[in-house]
Parts: structure tokens; sequence; C-alpha cells
């Protein structure tokens, strides 16, 4: 894909992040509640924001993954991301991620927003299987791996080293054939 696609929902708009958007990524990035489950820590600066958004665009132009800004129909400000790392095209697979400003919790965007991103995956990506790596103490994120469609696989002790230090994960996982028959 030559142009980083743009996707829609019936509320948002999901497009590639620009260096623009960086403070609004640094907003909810500073708030430790964010970044409770997340690989890295709370935003002290906006460079990391610019640098995280950096990363994410070049994880695209080497063809690891997309990560989209969700933005409201309404406006442009960004309220969180979600996207694909570790797409692995020989083997059909990618890794699902998001986060959201809290502000937005409990309203259903992420369901309504990986709904749209899933069915990108498996019928433009053509992907057989997405997984999610989530810390077992993120009560938030599984029960909207479950609200959509994802199956628990297992339980991965110490499995990233991440603010230095070793810690667990579950897995989910959705696979394409349980993503049609959900969809009938």
């Amino acid at each position: 894909m030559k142009l980083f696609p743009q996707l829609e929902t019936e509320r948002f708009i999901l497009r590639k992040l620009t260096a623009a958007d960086a403070s609004d990524l640094f907003h909810y990035f500073s708030n430790d509640e964010v970044t409770k489950y997340y690989e890295v820590e709370s935003f002290v600066e906006l460079k990391q924001a610019q640098d995280l958004i950096q990363s994410w665009n070049t994880r695209y132009l080497k063809k690891m993954g997309f990560r989209w800004a969700i933005t409201e129909k309404s406006g442009s400000k960004v309220i969180g991301t979600c996207g694909y790392r570790n797409l692995i095209n020989d083997h059909y697979k990618a890794e699902i991620t998001f986060e959201l400003n809290p502000i937005y919790w409990g309203q259903g965007v992420m369901s309504e927003v990986l709904q749209e991103v899933m069915r990108f995956g498996f019928e433009d990506l053509g992907l057989n299987r997405i997984e999610a790596y989530i810390d077992p103490d993120n009560i938030r994120s599984r029960y909207l791996l479950e609200k959509i469609g994802f199956h628990e696989e297992g339980y991965l002790k110490q499995c990233f080293y991440e603010k230095h230090q070793f810690v667990d994960a579950v897995l989910f996982a959705l696979l394409k054939e349980q993503y049609r028959e959900q969809r009938r």
C-alpha cells in the first residue's frame, strides 16, 4: 500500500498520525492511568510524543504495522490510537494494540474503532490471526477484547521486559474463521 489507509466508523475517523498530533498524544500519555499497563513511562516532554509518532510511522514504511490516530468526525483532535504491530505477512498475522485518552473511557470508542480495524486486517490485509497481549491486571482491556470476540489463549509468565522489570502477559487471539462466524 503506497498511501496510508484512512478508515471510518459511524463516529470516528482513523487516519495517519502526523507531527502536528504530538501535543494531543503528549496530553494523555503524560497521564499515569494511560501508561499504567503500557510499555512506556508517562511522558514528561513533548519530544517523547514526537518520537513515538515517528516510530509508528517508520514501522508503517517498513511494512511492519499500522497505527491510526483516532479522531471524532466533528474535530481533528487525537483522542487515542490503535493499530497493528509485529505484522508478519508470511504467517498472515499481526498484534493489535490500542490506547485512549481517559476522558473517552467507557463510551464505546475502542469497541467501535477496533471492529473496523479488525475488518481491515482480515479483509484488506488478508490476516488469518490477530493477537493481543495484555497485562493480567488490565481488566478494561480484557473486557474489551472479550466483547469484540477475542479468546484468551494463555498466560505468559515474564513475557516482556517493561519499565525495568519482567512482566507477565495474557495472550488473546481472534482467527479469521471466528471473525466471520461472529459477523453472520
